[in-house]
């Protein structure tokens, strides 16, 4: 996950903008968002696997189609 953007509005939440590992982008409040480590390319702690990111159903589907039709 990569931060790209904090927005401060006085007397109301903060909103961070984030870009996950697949590129996929959202916004969130900024109390939901805590940081480990510095480098963006070592993560700290371990993810799990995927990266982290939580497939659709359709998009688990089409990934475990693809690694049948290649074995």
């Amino acid at each position: 996950m990569l931060l790209k953007k904090k927005e401060k509005h006085d007397g109301n939440f903060d909103i961070i903008h984030i870009k996950d590992a697949t590129g996929n982008k959202f916004s969130t409040r900024g109390t939901n968002v805590f940081i480990i480590g510095k480098n963006a390319n070592a993560p700290q702690i371990s993810l799990p696997r995927g990266k982290g990111i939580k497939l659709t159903i359709i998009q688990d589907r089409d990934r475990k189609l693809q690694k049948q039709q290649k074995a």
